[in-house]
């Protein structure tokens, strides 16, 4: 599947530009828990996964840079030196946010042309902007010898977002999509922005995504909502992000603050602990615990967190039923996108048609399956 997406970006490439690229494939990434923490100094578990972006990337000798999504069939010509945000929601806010951070850091880039396509599914959760952030800076740095590291990128890759996109996002996305390990999980550390991989052995179970396909409009403002809240709870507590309480802390200050404020740093704190129980139960091999821990995420995320939805708690209840999964949740901000589900792999295509069926029946339409496998950080072809 990859390969086809690499030669189609390849071909176009060569049609529209009469010159070979480098070619660049960024993936899209899952978490397997952790959630709402990154921004909380906190804890995440992601992963990169063998669906992405690939891109093709030139020097352009026209005196202008051209960036074509091929996905979209739209093709956008700017100058380096007058870039501005485009309108809200514009893919090209992504790339001219690369551009634009990667001169904030007095790199000098000259203009290029660039193709891009992905098959990550649109809205599910897995970040395909910052695959494509990443494939755009990682393309650039190369084509140019800006000698930027992978850290430098991911941190370019998150202040375009911040700056021209207007999505004050972690760096979970990111340094998954960058840093990435075939069969590994990375448990993070967002505060210092370090990770430990961890090996992990399904035996004979796999993940599976469920994307419930739909996309309830709260999500931003959910989203900076939220953040707004957790940062008050950690100024209240005189400490610089939730990662640094414990739920006796919250206790002090519980009723200086709204019920449902509370329950969403508690949230994070149990999370958080999760992470850690998680990181255990990976190296004992352990998937039962695992799985138990991944339903006791979205418990959080759907009572005290409030970022699931119907359709989300309707495929986890789906999940709860059926004795071959041993754990699903939502996973992403929340309010629409996928469900990560740990299933038995001889019982994975049964669970996912008797899910879609009740889950057709319920909303009157369809959700979509995806099984995907752990893979590489973003990387240039050969």
């Amino acid at each position: 599947m990859t390969n086809t997406l690499i030669k189609e970006v390849k071909t176009a490439f060569l049609k529209e530009f009469k010159t070979a690229p480098l070619l660049i494939f960024s993936p899209g990434r899952i978490n397997i828990i952790g959630e709402h923490t990154d921004y909380n100094d906190g804890f995440v578990f992601p992963a990169a996964v063998n669906k992405g972006i690939a891109a093709a990337i030139e020097k352009s000798d026209t005196g202008q840079s051209t960036a074509i999504a091929l996905d979209l069939d739209s093709t956008i010509e700017f100058n380096l030196d007058t870039l501005k945000p485009s309108k809200e929601g514009s893919w090209e806010n992504y790339v001219f946010g690369v551009v634009a951070e990667i001169q904030n850091r007095n790199k000098t880039i000259g203009n290029f042309n660039i193709v891009f396509k992905g098959n990550i599914p649109g809205g599910a959760g897995m970040s395909s902007s910052a695959a494509l952030e990443n494939s755009v800076v990682f393309g650039l740095n190369e084509l140019f010898q800006l000698g930027l590291s992978k850290e430098d990128m991911i941190l370019i890759s998150q202040k375009a977002e911040h700056n021209y996109v207007g999505v004050k996002c972690g760096i979970m996305d990111q340094y998954a999509s960058m840093f990435g390990k075939k069969d590994y999980a990375l448990h993070l550390d967002c505060r210092t922005i370090k990770s430990k991989p961890y090996k992990i052995d399904f035996k004979d179970h796999q993940l599976m995504l469920i994307n419930t396909n739909v996309k309830h409009s709260l999500s931003d403002s959910a989203y900076n909502d939220r953040r707004s809240a957790c940062e008050a709870i950690s100024e209240l507590l005189n400490i610089k992000a939730l990662r640094d309480a414990t739920e006796a802390d919250l206790e002090t200050v519980k009723d200086k603050v709204s019920l449902e404020n509370y329950q969403k740093a508690l949230y994070v704190i149990q999370e958080n602990k999760r992470t850690i129980k998680a990181a255990k139960a990976i190296k004992n091999n352990d998937l039962e615990t695992l799985g138990a821990l991944i339903y006791q995420s979205h418990e959080g995320l759907s009572s005290q967190y409030k970022v699931s939805c119907d359709e989300l708690d309707f495929l986890v209840a789906q999940a709860k039923q059926n004795k071959h999964v041993l754990g699903a949740r939502m996973m992403g901000g929340g309010f629409g996108g996928c469900t990560i589900n740990l299933v038995a792999k001889n019982e994975a295509e049964a669970f996912a048609e008797t899910a879609s069926k009740a889950y057709k029946k319920q909303f009157d339409k369809d959700c979509s399956v995806y099984f995907i496998e752990l893979s590489d950080g973003t990387h240039l072809i050969k």
